[in-house]
């Protein structure tokens, strides 16, 4: 079976939100999280893309999840797979993992 090729956003923005202070950036989270995917599910096709909210890409989608971040107050970087809120503020790998996993994804160890 031929699985989907899973997208990974990353919503967030140079500063650190208040409520996540001592955590790191959104932008390391992304690097982190892209190089531990990687390693986790080698030579399995996913995008990662970075969003910044403040900042979006003109598309619809994004731009009105980037606006949702900031008016509910959501706690950033929050990361989605497939449009689907997996975590938000400080990502636990084991959960993006499980859910990456679901979507037909092997991990390597």
């Amino acid at each position: 079976m031929e699985k989907k090729q899973v997208e990974i956003q990353i919503y967030g923005a140079e500063q650190i939100c208040a409520s996540c202070v001592n955590l790191p950036s959104s932008k390391d989270t992304y690097e982190w999280l892209e190089a531990a995917l990687a390693r986790k599910f080698p030579e399995q096709p996913f995008t990662v893309t970075y969003i910044d909210i403040f900042n979006p890409a003109e598309e619809t989608k994004i731009k009105a999840f980037a606006q949702r971040v900031i008016d509910e107050d959501l706690f950033y970087p929050v990361v989605l797979i497939e449009d689907e809120i997996i975590a938000e503020g400080n990502p636990r790998l084991k959960s993006i993992i499980k859910t990456m996993e679901t979507y037909g994804y092997v991990s390597a160890e």
